[in-house]
């Protein structure tokens, strides 16, 4: 009983997260512009979306964004975790405790903080701020994600290659790249994935000559929920159910 009554209650769950998701889904192949009855199967809003090139524009702006932040974070997440795995130095502790610190503090908290920082800098609003605190906010990530799979290496692995005389450079190209690949894959369709549905932090942080996908759904839903908005959001969902599907394959362990 108890068994059947743990599966009901996770059946639940899953169901009140992902009807939503599925109705929206549905709605997208809706032949109807603006009522929400069911009004027969279509895929004009679909063929909308192929040949709107405003969203097209602000679309590759995303992936563009996505990318180039994905790749940074990924770098400086991935050295900062070999740092606190491998070396011992003064507030190591703080540090990987700040890091978790990062993750949980609300996402308005370090939209606001990065304006006030860009706008002390003088810097304008535009490509380069918003890719500056993309890679910021991915970089927790990356790090909680390597140093999960670090900590799973043997440390006299390092040691050894020490003794038989191999440089850290060598060390890090030869020994730690292959052996935590999967899990730096992993951080980088993660950042990614959260880059490309950002919305608060990139609303403080971006100007209006360079537009991003979350804001340009933010902006069409402010008039009412139409079908080319449920075709857009179906597809920013397939895009990243299988980026989390890539991560989970590249982070299953060989047997």
């Amino acid at each position: 009983m108890n068994r059947t009554a743990n599966i009901l209650w996770l059946v639940t769950i899953y169901l009140f997260f992902y009807i939503p998701i599925g109705i929206l889904i549905v709605y997208s192949f809706n032949d109807s512009k603006y009522s929400l009855v069911w009004q027969g199967f279509t895929l004009d809003w679909y063929r909308a979306l192929l040949a709107d090139t405003d969203i097209q524009l602000v679309a590759l702006n995303s992936i563009v964004i996505g990318v180039l932040s994905a790749t940074g974070a990924t770098l400086i997440g991935t050295l900062a975790a070999n740092s606190l795995y491998r070396y011992q130095f003064h507030g190591k502790k703080f540090l990987h405790a700040f890091v978790f610190v990062l993750i949980v503090s609300p996402d308005i908290v370090m939209g606001i903080s990065l304006l006030i920082l860009f706008s002390t800098l003088k810097m304008s609003l535009g490509f380069w701020t918003l890719l500056l605190s993309h890679i910021t906010f991915c970089i927790p990530f990356v790090i909680v994600t390597v140093y999960s799979r670090l900590t799973s290496i043997d440390k006299n692995i390092f040691e050894a290659a020490k003794d038989l005389g191999a440089p850290e450079g060598m060390i890090f190209r030869k020994i730690l790249i292959p052996l935590i690949w999967p899990a730096i894959l992993a951080g980088w369709l993660l950042s990614f994935t959260l880059s490309l549905d950002d919305v608060m932090i990139s609303f403080f942080v971006t100007g209006p000559e360079f537009e991003i996908l979350p804001l340009k759904i933010f902006s069409m839903v402010r008039l009412g929920v139409k079908p080319e908005v449920n075709a857009l959001c179906t597809v920013m969902f397939v895009i990243t159910l299988l980026l989390v599907l890539i991560a989970q394959f590249a982070l299953r362990k060989k047997r």
